[in-house]
């Protein structure tokens, strides 16, 4: 698979329901699965299209004892040039559930992991289902939303989720978390800390012990927005902070604040062959917070703690956008936070580049950033 194969492909078989072998040659090159658009071969590739199929995948690696990865939309994971040497399962399952709706309880939904999450925006807001406007033109599937804790432009999924169907790798059964049990925080939920957490005789990773199976939502039904809390996006929508506008506009608003930070997968443009922000906006306790430059964005993040902004701390450490051009990999020229494959970058064009500006920052400001992408096969 070239550099410049389409999202979502794949050149060689795809064994569905099964783990059958598809050789060492790199017959199942990675790079065509993920938005980076980067990453070799794995040792075998399964596309699962039920529960039962998805559920057996896992297990059976983990009972052989094969390293696993769950391989979503791709949208969030930089895969090594030497690809991974292991079992990778594709959740092809789709399909929105609705439980109940009514004026009382609003609309009570299931969807699968592998359902693009995209489309459910979509579904959503044909639907009359409020609160994941403002997270539209997100790349990836559903099941991989409630892992980061996906949000965007004053929205987290978390806001909306009811409870998520999980696969338990430990106790090798279903399990089903609350809302009150996931431990939602700024991208991070219990879901996440387990990919680094170890569990009885074993450490999990690169996929977490819980493999999300379906997420439940819990929306109120309307047609207006929840009230907009981004002030670049109120402005767009030339509203007050806080006041609601159709949802509808609200998702036209944000495709094109997106398009124009190259967040919105684009074959023809190279700024979209990201991972999105490849950085997590740093969370700094007050002592940190007060050696922040005089301009540095800050924002309450809770418990004494101030948020302050990574594309703010990148593009004031020496890093303008397109740093790395001509270059394989380098910044998006609309948005610094992204790192891009510019049409024949390996893992290791991008690592050096994440490592440039990781450095960059931790010498003008003394502060290290995090990436945000799960990193297979590679270290910062």
């Amino acid at each position: 698979m070239t550099a410049s194969a389409r999202p979502g492909s794949v050149s060689g078989p795809v064994a569905t329901g099964t783990t059958a072998p598809t050789g060492p040659s790199g017959t199942a090159p990675l790079a065509g699965l993920t938005t980076l658009r980067v990453g070799g071969p794995a040792r075998r590739l399964v596309e699962a299209t039920t529960e039962t199929e998805f559920i057996g995948a896992v297990t059976a690696a983990d009972e052989a004892g094969e390293p696993l990865l769950v391989l979503g939309g791709g949208s969030n994971v930089l895969i090594a040039d030497e690809g991974f040497d292991g079992v990778v399962v594709r959740d092809a399952r789709r399909g929105v559930v609705v439980e109940s709706e009514d004026t009382c309880g609003g609309g009570a939904v299931r969807v699968p992991a592998g359902h693009p999450w995209d489309e459910f925006v979509v579904e959503a807001i044909d639907s009359g289902w409020m609160g994941v406007e403002a997270l539209s033109g997100i790349p990836g599937s559903t099941g991989a939303t409630p892992v980061q804790n996906v949000g965007a432009y004053g929205q987290e999924v978390s806001e909306v989720i009811s409870s998520v169907r999980t696969w338990d790798r430990a106790e090798r059964r279903v399990r089903t978390l609350a809302r009150v049990d996931l431990g939602f925080g700024y991208r991070d939920s219990l879901l996440k800390r387990t990919l680094h957490s170890p569990s009885a005789d074993r450490a999990w990773g690169p996929t977490p012990r819980y493999v999300v199976l379906d997420v439940g939502f819990q929306m109120v039904l309307a047609t207006r927005s929840a009230p907009i809390r981004y002030a670049e996006l109120a402005a767009v929508l030339g509203v007050e902070l806080g006041r609601r506008a159709p949802s509808a506009e609200v998702r036209e608003a944000v495709l094109g604040l997106r398009r124009g930070k190259g967040m919105v997968l684009d074959a023809a443009d190279h700024d979209t062959w990201s991972a999105g922000s490849f950085f997590t906006n740093p969370i700094l306790g007050a002592d940190a917070a007060d050696r922040l430059p005089a301009g540095a964005p800050r924002f309450d993040a809770g418990e004494g703690r101030v948020k302050t902004s990574a594309a703010w701390l990148i593009s004031h450490s020496g890093f303008g956008k397109g740093h790395g051009l001509p270059g394989p990999a380098a910044l998006s020229t609309k948005h610094v936070l992204a790192l891009t494959n510019r049409g024949g970058a390996g893992a290791g064009d991008l690592v050096a580049l994440a490592r440039e500006v990781r450095a960059g920052v931790r010498a003008a400001h003394g502060i290290t950033l995090v990436p945000e992408p799960v990193l297979v096969g590679l270290r910062l």
